[in-house]
Parts: C-alpha cells; sequence; structure tokens
C-alpha cells in the first residue's frame, strides 16, 4: 500500500528540503566571497609583476647549476621551489607594505582607492595572507637547503623593512633595490649550497635597476610625500635631479651586468638589451612630462628581466 504522510511531516519534510538548499546556498556564497577576496589581495599586491625580479633570481639560478657542472640533481624541483619561495617573499611584503601604509595611501589622491584605504579589503584578511605568504616562503626555503632556511628570516625581515624607510631616509629606493637584489643571490645559493662574491654582480645590478626604476616612480608623488613629511629623492631634490640620478643608477646596471659577463667567461652581449629598453624608459618620462611613467615603470620593466634572461640562457648554451 502506498505510505501516507500527515501534515505535519510534510511541512517538515519541506522545512528540511528548504533548510539545507539555504545551508548550500550560504556555503558557496561564503566561498564565492573568499574568492573574491583572493582575487582582491592579488591585485592589491600586483600579484604579476612578481615578473620583474624573477628572470634575475633564474639567471642566478642557471649561473648556479652552471657552476655545478649542470650536475644537479633534480634541478626542475629546485626551480619550482625557488620560484615558490620568490613569490611567497614578494606577496608578504606587498602585502605589508600596503598594511602599514593604509592611512598615508588613503590621503593620497592617486592612492586613496587601493583596496585596503577603500574598504574593499580588511586588515584582518590582509594580515592572514601575509602570513600565509610568509609560511610559504619558510616552507620553499626549507625544502631548498639548510643554508637557505637559516638565511630566510633575514631576508624576509629586509624586504618587511624597507616599507618603514620613505617614514626616514630618501636612500628608500636603494633599500627597495637591496629587497629585489637578495633574489639572484639566493638563488645561487639554492642551487650551489655556498655563496660566491661574482653573483654579487648580479644582485647589485638588480639593486641599482630597481632603485632607479622606484625614482622615477616616486616622481608622481613629490607634492604629497613633501606635505607629509615622507622621504624619496625626488622629494628631497627635485624631479630633474632625480631623473639624472636614475639614468646614473641605470648606467651602473649595465656595467654590472657586463662585468657579470666578463667574470663567468661570458659574451656581455645580453647586457644590450637591457641598455637598449632602459634607454627607452628614460625617453618616455621627463620632469616636464611624467604622464607616461606607468608604462616606463611597468610594461618596460617587465621585458626587461625577460630579455636579459633570455639572452644569457643563450649565451649560457652557446658555452656549455
Amino acid at each position: 500500500m502506498p505510505q501516507s504522510y500527515s501534515r505535519e511531516e510534510k511541512s517538515a519534510s519541506n522545512k528540511i528540503v528548504v533548510d539545507s538548499g539555504m545551508t548550500q546556498t550560504t556555503s558557496i556564497g561564503a566561498s564565492v566571497r573568499f574568492w573574491e577576496k583572493v582575487r582582491r589581495t592579488l591585485d592589491m599586491i600586483k600579484f604579476e609583476h612578481s615578473i620583474f625580479a624573477l628572470p634575475f633570481a633564474l639567471t642566478g639560478a642557471m649561473l648556479g647549476w652552471r657552476e655545478e657542472g649542470f650536475a644537479l640533481a633534480g634541478p626542475w624541483g629546485k626551480l619550482v621551489w625557488i620560484v615558490a619561495a620568490m613569490v611567497g617573499a614578494r606577496s608578504a611584503a606587498m602585502t605589508f607594505n600596503r598594511i602599514l601604509d593604509a592611512a598615508i595611501d588613503a590621503r593620497n589622491p592617486r592612492t586613496a582607492n587601493r583596496h585596503i584605504p577603500s574598504g574593499s579589503l580588511s586588515r584582518a584578511f590582509a594580515w592572514g595572507f601575509l602570513s600565509l605568504s610568509a609560511g610559504v616562503f619558510f616552507l620553499a626555503s626549507g625544502m631548498l637547503n639548510g643554508l637557505c632556511l637559516a638565511l630566510s628570516p633575514v631576508a624576509l625581515g629586509v624586504i618587511l623593512f624597507y616599507s618603514y624607510t620613505k617614514r626616514f631616509t630618501a636612500s628608500a629606493h636603494l633599500v627597495l633595490g637591496l629587497s629585489l637584489g637578495i633574489a639572484p643571490a639566493a638563488a645561487w645559493i639554492a642551487v650551489t649550497g655556498g655563496l660566491d662574491w661574482r653573483i654579487g654582480l648580479l644582485s647589485g645590478a638588480v639593486l641599482f635597476w630597481t632603485a632607479g626604476f622606484d625614482i622615477i616612480y616616486a616622481c608622481q608623488d613629490v607634492d604629497f610625500d613633501r606635505r607629509e613629511g615622507l622621504y624619496s629623492i625626488p622629494a628631497r631634490w627635485g624631479i630633474e635631479q632625480a631623473l639624472l640620478l636614475s639614468r646614473g643608477f641605470h648606467v651602473v646596471t649595465v656595467l654590472l651586468l657586463m662585468g657579470l659577463s666578463w667574470v663567468y667567461g661570458l659574451s656581455i652581449w645580453p647586457a644590450w638589451p637591457v641598455a637598449a629598453l632602459l634607454l627607452y624608459e628614460h625617453s618616455l618620462v621627463s620632469a616636464q612630462d611624467m604622464s607616461k611613467v606607468d608604462l616606463a615603470f611597468f610594461t618596460v620593466n617587465g621585458f626587461i628581466g625577460i630579455a636579459y634572461f633570455a639572452g644569457m640562457a643563450i649565451e649560457v648554451y652557446r658555452n656549455v
């Protein structure tokens, strides 16, 4: 016989179905909101700009592999952990910078729409993402070798410290350069297990390259920095003098890249595309016109690292 249900049983059954549907909808909504926060966080830290220093780190790893006679076991595994360490460290540093500078960014018309000042991301979520990124960095360092793990707190301390420097020194650009310049030496250590003075030439090149383009970027905020009592080379010496210093830094960059090739017995030609791109970068900006600073800062600098790594890879392959 067909089973019959009372009105109360049917009502209870319908309530269970409705509650189950609401729970599922709530769960989906929470998941969507979480991933939207992740997307906003990646946008906040300009995740795609990890490409700036990564090719130089890979160059350091490649030279280390060459130094080991290309006999390194599991080079692809090392490469994955080097990339993970780079991305983790940069993500932690950028997130910390956005948290620390949130109040300053809120007062600057150029940056007021950034995620934390605008309220589209909470500080609590940003701190959580920073902790996760630092954890990835430490894990990757440990997976590379003991020396990388031992030095990882020092490296993270340096790159986090940068965010404080514009509060007390115009040399903040150089500290940022040091933060990125660590990467090639760190990659060398990851592959070889030790350090060599020669790789310091590549770290120095990245330091001056980064400081040079950061000076250009800081020219946008001269008036704001002076009003807020923040330190930068453009705020201290003016845009024209700052751009001259930036050009000088980039000349040093090219010379150091040439020196790097020389001490490793390689041709200096991979430095020429870098020189050409830097010349183009400086042609885009002047003390009278900073309208193309984004093109100079983001697009050109993205190509510089890629062009240099490609050139060095060809040169290393030619000299196997």
